[in-house]
């Protein structure tokens, strides 16, 4: 059974450090292998460019530019009569993802304009969509890259998003046709609009290609208290054979303290929280200021396990439990 991977999704993890690209060296630090942004538009690219190939992590998902956010953007791919900047973004987002290796691209659906009803526009905005992801798809497929879409919940975190619902992108997708546009399900809407997640995943699981966590309803680590068991959840994508990354888009709780060390108490993961202070670092591993070696106790295999050995090094690729499997940071 493969291994599930995890990547941290800089725009939510590392805030302490503002700079992107030392976030990445962060995420390499604490173990990841992988990353993914949201717009990363404002970086230095040639700096986000050395801080990928320094450490090795692999970027693996960017979003398309959100267009005017002081207007209220969020996204144009279904918003009427935007046609032209949303190419105009897509040939940004394609620029970025080139330059840094990345292989999918969120294709943001937008809002329901201000002033309009969603049921109104409804039928509008689905045309623009699917006509937008049908050019998306064929630029993207030159390059050998992948568009997702992504429902974003309006009950609680954006009451105008157009897309809201897997079940919508999931018809949406249906009518593009294009084999390079994939569903994008966080976790974290999906059980606001719809919950019934352990269906809805095994029901989705061959259009989905990307996923993302966090806890319901506070968007805190996936073992904070809240509506979801986790545990459970990645053992139905283990069970199910999913191959994609399960991207970290939480909310930490408590400041440079980061959940990143999973781990089995019988066969089920439980996450240990540790501190981790990033912005005493100034460079990579090695420096003078390379944090000190805590430790734990792993009750696992009652073995004493160096958190250090563990994410600061770059060399351990899985943690393996006790019955066997392997998931991956």
């Amino acid at each position: 059974m493969a291994p599930l991977r995890f990547c941290a999704n800089i725009s939510w993890l590392f805030t302490e450090l503002p700079d992107f690209s030392k976030r990445i060296y962060a995420a390499a630090a604490a173990g990841f292998q992988a990353v993914e942004a949201a717009w990363l538009y404002d970086c230095d690219l040639s700096e986000l460019q050395r801080a990928r190939e320094a450490t090795g992590v692999e970027v693996v998902l960017i979003n398309t530019p959100p267009g005017d956010v002081q207007a209220g953007d969020l996204g144009l791919g279904a918003v009427p009569g935007r046609e032209a900047e949303f190419r105009q973004g897509l040939d940004l987002a394609l620029d970025y993802a080139r330059s840094l290796s990345c292989k999918r691209i969120h294709l943001m659906a937008g809002r329901v304009p201000v002033g309009s009803q969603r049921s109104t526009v409804a039928r509008d905005m689905e045309n623009t969509f699917i006509q937008n992801l049908r050019y998306a798809a064929d630029v993207l497929s030159k390059e050998g890259m992948t568009g997702l879409i992504e429902p974003i919940n309006s009950r609680i975190t954006d009451p105008r998003y157009y897309l809201d619902s897997p079940h919508q992108a999931a018809a949406i997708l249906e009518k593009v046709g294009r084999p390079n546009i994939k569903l994008q399900m966080d976790i974290f809407h999906c059980q606001i609009m719809d919950g019934n997640l352990s269906q809805n995943l095994q029901k989705y699981l061959p259009i989905i290609a990307h996923i993302q966590i966090a806890q319901v309803p506070d968007r805190n680590e996936p073992d904070s208290a809240g509506e979801l068991n986790y545990s459970f959840l990645f053992s139905t994508l283990e069970k199910h054979g999913y191959q994609g990354y399960i991207g970290c888009e939480y909310k930490p709780l408590g400041q440079h303290l980061l959940k990143l060390f999973w781990k089995f108490r019988t066969n089920i993961l439980a996450i240990v929280t540790f501190g981790f202070r990033f912005l005493q670092r100034r460079d990579w591993a090695g420096s003078a200021n390379t944090p000190s070696r805590p430790r734990l106790q792993a009750s696992a295999n009652s073995q004493t396990v160096s958190i250090f050995d563990l994410f600061h090094s770059l060399s351990v690729q899985k943690i393996v439990p006790v019955n066997g499997a392997g998931w991956q940071l």
